[in-house]
C-alpha cells in the first residue's frame, strides 16, 4: 500500500474553509493542555506514498464507525491529514490501525482534551492533495527540505545570524502576528504560493531561508518547491510556530498565532487570546478592532464593512449587468406564443362570447373576431379553444392566443439610480413601454425587471409613457406599493419634467388648466374636454428659447391625467418635439409608440420628491438630463 513514508509534526490546516469541514469549534488544535475529560482529540498529518485508497477509505470508515469516532480524515496518494475525537480507547484503536498501514508507522498526533464531542459526524474523504498546492512533482512523502528545530532557530536569532524568515501563511493569518522581520508571502491561499516565490528577490536564492507556518504542513511542500526554483539554502521550522511557542515562548515573535479553531488566536504561552474572527470576511480581529463601530458580531468588521451607498453601488452594477444579459437579444425579438387575458365584466354575464368580444374590443369588426374564434385562438378558463356561441359568466378569464408573436424593438439601456429594500428608481430609456399592453409584452420595463429580480416581481408605482424618458419608481413588495402608489394617485408627489417644444411661449412662467377627456381617442390618446373632462393643471417655466424656433421648458404637473403635459402643451400651441401623437399644427397623429430609429420625443421625467415607505422621510431623485436638452442649451 505504501512505497515510502516520512514522519511529521502536528497538523497545520490549509485554509479556513477546510477547517470548517473538519472541526466545528473546539480546543482541539495544538497547544491545548490535557485535563480530565471524556473526549480525546487528535490532530495529525503524515506524508507518505499511498495507494489502494478506496480500500483504505472503506476500512477506515469501518473502524471509525465501530469505535464511535467523529471528525474528518483526508486521504490522498501523498498521505493523510486528520482531526478525530472520541474515547481514549477508541482513539487508540484508530491509531493502531493507521500505523499498521505501510508508510504510516511514524504517524505522531497531537493530543488535546474536551468536555464534549466537537464533531457532528465522521467523514473519510479521498482528495487529490491533503493540503491544496496544485504543483505537480512535489512529493513530501519522498523528500522535504531540511528541518530546523525551534531551539536552533531561537539560537540563530539570539546570535543575530543572518537569515531570511519567510512566512508561508495566508495574509489573514499573518495579520495576528509573525516573527520579527519576517517576509510575508503575501497570499490569500496556499495555491498562490508559487506565484509569491516568483516575486522574491533573485539574491535570496543564495541566502539562508527559514520558512515557517502554523504547524509545519505547508512547509513540507513549500520547501521542495523553492528548491526547484533555485533557492539553495532552504530550511523549514520543524513543528511550525506552535512548536516554537511550546519550546521557546515568544522570543523574537510579535503578536499571536492564528489557529484554525474557535479560539482564533493563541499567545506565545499557548493560551487563548481575545482575538475573534469576522463571520463575513473571515479576517481575524484583535481586541482593539472589536471596539470599532464597524464591527458587528456575525455581520461586519472594519475590513469588510461597506456603507449603504457602497453596497448599493455594487448591487446596481450587478443589476445592470443582469439587465444587459436579459435584453441581449431583446426578449420579444424571438417568435413565441403570447396569451393575452380577457376578463368578463358583470354586465356581460350570460351573453354569447362573440357578442362580448365585439362589444369589449369595438375597434375590431365582428368578422375578424369570428376568424379568431374559428382558428381556436380564444381559450376558455380551462385553456381549451372556445366556441363563438359559448355563454360567458362574469369574472371568467379567457385568453387570446397570438401565435408566433414578435414584438417591435425598444431601447433597453435601462439605468438604475437607486435601490434599497423597498424601492427601485430607474432612468427609463425610450421607446420602452412600462407595462405589457398592445403589441408589447416581453419588451416592457416590467417584464424585464421581473426577469432580473426573480423571484421578486417589482411593480411600478406610477405611469410613464413609452416615449417619455426619465424617472420611474418601482416597489419591491406589495406592502411598499400600498404606501407609495397612493402618493402618486393623490398628487402629493412633486414631479418635474423637462420638455423641448415647438415655438417660443410668450411668457416665461405660465400654466394650463384645460380639462382632459376620460375616453381614449385615436391611438389611445386623450383630448381636451372642458365639459365632461377631468380637472388638470400644469405649471410651465421657460428655461431657454433656442434659435431653431424650439424652447426648453420645465413642467410641473399638479394633477396626474393621461398624457397631461403633452396634451396641455399641444392645446397651448407648443407641442413636444418628436411627439408622434400630438403633432405641430394641431394635428392628432395615429402612431402611439415610436421605434428606436425614430426621432426621440423630447419629454423627460427629471425630478421626483415623495415620502419613503420605510421611514416616511422625504426623498428626492433626479435623472441625468437627456442629450436633446444639453444640445438645446448650447
Amino acid at each position: 500500500m505504501s512505497k515510502a513514508a516520512l514522519g511529521s509534526t502536528p497538523v497545520d490546516l490549509p485554509d479556513q474553509k477546510s477547517i470548517a469541514s473538519m472541526a466545528n469549534s473546539h480546543e482541539m488544535m495544538i497547544g491545548v493542555s490535557s485535563r480530565e475529560s471524556p473526549i480525546t482529540n487528535i490532530a495529525a498529518y503524515h506524508f507518505a506514498e499511498l495507494d489502494g485508497l478506496k480500500a483504505l477509505r472503506r476500512d477506515l470508515q469501518g473502524v471509525c464507525s465501530e469505535q464511535g469516532l467523529k471528525g474528518t480524515i483526508l486521504l490522498s496518494a501523498e498521505g493523510v491529514n486528520l482531526f478525530v475525537a472520541g474515547k481514549d480507547e477508541s482513539i487508540a484503536e484508530l491509531l493502531d490501525f493507521l500505523r499498521s498501514v505501510p508508510g504510516l508507522a511514524g504517524l505522531s498526533p497531537k493530543y488535546s482534551k474536551s468536555d464534549n464531542q466537537p464533531f457532528s459526524r465522521m467523514l473519510v474523504r479521498l482528495k487529490k492533495e491533503i493540503i491544496a498546492f496544485g504543483v505537480e512533482g512535489i512529493r513530501p512523502g519522498i523528500r522535504t527540505s531540511p528541518k530546523l528545530s525551534a531551539a536552533t532557530l531561537k539560537q540563530w536569532l539570539d546570535e543575530g545570524r543572518r537569515v531570511t524568515l519567510l512566512d508561508t501563511r495566508n495574509d489573514y493569518e499573518v495579520k495576528l502576528g509573525t516573527f520579527r522581520g519576517a517576509i510575508p508571502a503575501g497570499i490569500d491561499h496556499f495555491r498562490d504560493f508559487p506565484k509569491a516565490v516568483d516575486r522574491l528577490p533573485e539574491e535570496m536564492k543564495d541566502e539562508p531561508v527559514v520558512m515557517f507556518c502554523t504547524g509545519g504542513i505547508r512547509c513540507e511542500k513549500a520547501g521542495p518547491y523553492m528548491e526547484s526554483r533555485g533557492f539553495r539554502h532552504v530550511h523549514q521550522l520543524d513543528g511550525g510556530i506552535l512548536k516554537y511557542f511550546e519550546e521557546c515562548g515568544g522570543a523574537h515573535y510579535d503578536g499571536e498565532c492564528f489557529v484554525f479553531d474557535q479560539r482564533v488566536g493563541v499567545d506565545p504561552a499557548l493560551r487563548e487570546s481575545d482575538s475573534t474572527q469576522c463571520y463575513r470576511c473571515l479576517v481575524p480581529l484583535t481586541a482593539e478592532e472589536q471596539t470599532d463601530p464597524r464591527y458587528v458580531s456575525g455581520k461586519t468588521c472594519p475590513h469588510c464593512y461597506k456603507s449603504g451607498s457602497e453596497l448599493m453601488a455594487e448591487s446596481i452594477v450587478e443589476r445592470e449587468t443582469a439587465i444587459r444579459l436579459a435584453t441581449t437579444p431583446l426578449p420579444g425579438s424571438m417568435p413565441y406564443e403570447n396569451l393575452r387575458p380577457v376578463s368578463i365584466p358583470v354586465k356581460y354575464d350570460g351573453k354569447p362570447l362573440l357578442e362580448v368580444l365585439v362589444s369589449i374590443f369595438s375597434h375590431m369588426p365582428q368578422s375578424r373576431w369570428s376568424d379568431v374564434l374559428k382558428k381556436g385562438d380564444i381559450l376558455d378558463p380551462e385553456g381549451i379553444p372556445a366556441a363563438m356561441e359559448r355563454i360567458v359568466r362574469s369574472g371568467e378569464r379567457y385568453a387570446r392566443r397570438h401565435p408566433e408573436t414578435v414584438e417591435p424593438s425598444v431601447r433597453a439601456d435601462i439605468r438604475i439610480l437607486h435601490e434599497d429594500e423597498a424601492l427601485i428608481v430607474l432612468n427609463k430609456p425610450a421607446p420602452l413601454p412600462l407595462h405589457p399592453s398592445g403589441r408589447f409584452n416581453r419588451n416592457t420595463l416590467q417584464s424585464i425587471l421581473h426577469t432580473v429580480y426573480h423571484p421578486e416581481k417589482p411593480r411600478s408605482a406610477h405611469r410613464l409613457d413609452a416615449n417619455t424618458t426619465g424617472l420611474v419608481v418601482f416597489t419591491r413588495a406589495r406592502r411598499f406599493a400600498r404606501l407609495v402608489q397612493p402618493q402618486f394617485e393623490q398628487g402629493s408627489i412633486k414631479k418635474t419634467y423637462l420638455a423641448r417644444v415647438h415655438g417660443h411661449p410668450v411668457e416665461d412662467d405660465f400654466a394650463c388648466d384645460a380639462r382632459i377627456g376620460v375616453e381614449p381617442v385615436e391611438a389611445g390618446g386623450r383630448e381636451i374636454d372642458e365639459v365632461g373632462g377631468l380637472p388638470a393643471r400644469t405649471m410651465f417655466k421657460v428655461l431657454e428659447r433656442n434659435t431653431d424656433g424650439s424652447a426648453l421648458l420645465e413642467a410641473v404637473p399638479l394633477t396626474g391625467r393621461t398624457n397631461q403635459i403633452r396634451l396641455h402643451l399641444w392645446h397651448l400651441g407648443h407641442p413636444v418635439c418628436g411627439d408622434p401623437l400630438y403633432q405641430a399644427g394641431g394635428i392628432l397623429g395615429s402612431k402611439q409608440t415610436l421605434l428606436p430609429e425614430d426621432p426621440q420625443m423630447c419629454l423627460h421625467a427629471w425630478k421626483l420628491t415623495f415620502q419613503h415607505p420605510i421611514d416616511n422621510k422625504h426623498v428626492e431623485f433626479e435623472a441625468p438630463v437627456p442629450e436633446w436638452f444639453i444640445e438645446g442649451n448650447k
